[in-house]
């Protein structure tokens, strides 16, 4: 098993622990604020399930059927994780609002803070492993795993801190308003997740200044062509599909040609990690001379 996979495992493991620790952080308390963290730490356990069997997917080499290999399904598992996020707002909204009808003092705060504090160390642990293996490996199931992991450390410690008020302002209808700000607030990560992870889902082009270096590393290492135009790519998971027209004078031989294709792919297997390139070369008579590649 891979690192990512053995990331992908620890993530469920962690995810079980603390969705113990805030159920009985809320459990001890009867605080909505608590139960809406608790009910988000569910979402956690079932996200990182599909960010394993996504991961163990796109893990599998291409096939008959899967020529371009299986790493979309790592997108399909963040944007499962969104739908998520929002489902779990919707329930979270649903207990804030009947708290808010008749809001009451938490019971044991001090057990419950202990308890929840501690869930809320181990998640932000946790966040920092899994964004940084998660843009080194790049895995978009373990950043989106990462994003929504850090979402809930940021409510977790407005909750807690909102958790210490209740007592010194005697009003207890901060419960059910930290567990509505805490839906809106995982409300906007399931959008953000789901909006970058369509993206992956339609071939979205990398960032800027992935394709200036895809740019920079064609026009380096193509001494001999004259120029490249018609230049696309994409990101697949943690694979970067490059393809352009190369051209070249009309007298070079297919033999120089391919030459100067290797020479290319060498430079992109060097310096860019699992990128697939694909060249067409084309004869001089093929320029266009506008929007191309300077070489």
């Amino acid at each position: 098993m891979n690192r990512t996979l053995w990331i992908a495992v620890g993530s469920v493991f962690l995810g079980i622990v603390v969705l113990a620790l805030k159920s009985a952080a809320y459990w001890v308390t009867g605080s909505i604020a608590l139960l809406s963290d608790a009910l988000e730490s569910i979402i956690n356990v079932a996200a990182a399930l599909a960010a394993l069997v996504a991961l163990k997917i796109s893990a599998r080499p291409a096939d008959d059927n899967h020529p371009f290999g299986h790493h979309k399904a790592e997108y399909l598992s963040a944007v499962l994780e969104g739908v998520l996020i929002v489902v779990a707002a919707g329930s979270i909204l649903r207990e804030a609002y009947f708290g808010f009808l008749d809001p009451r003092f938490p019971e044991q705060p001090l057990n419950g803070m202990l308890l929840n504090g501690g869930a809320t160390i181990l998640n932000a642990i946790w966040c920092v492993v899994l964004l940084r293996s998660g843009r080194a490996l790049r895995s978009p199931a373990l950043v989106a795993d990462g994003k929504h992991l850090m979402s809930d450390v940021v409510t977790s410690v407005g909750v807690l801190a909102g958790f210490v008020l209740v007592p010194i302002t005697g009003w207890p209808v901060l419960d059910p308003l930290l567990a509505g700000i805490v839906a809106l607030n995982i409300l906007w990560t399931g959008w953000g997740l789901m909006k970058e992870s369509v993206g992956g889902l339609m071939d979205a082009a990398p960032p800027p200044d992935v394709v200036a270096a895809i740019r920079e590393l064609v026009s380096t290492h193509a001494d001999g062509a004259l120029e490249a135009h018609d230049l696309r790519t994409r990101h697949a998971g943690r694979i970067t599909f490059v393809e352009f027209h190369l051209v070249v004078p009309g007298s070079m031989t297919v033999a120089a040609a391919h030459e100067i294709c290797d020479r290319i792919e060498r430079a992109f297997a060097k310096h860019m990690d699992h990128a697939i390139v694909t060249i067409h070369v084309e004869p001089e008579d093929e320029a266009k001379h506008r929007g191309v590649v300077v070489l």
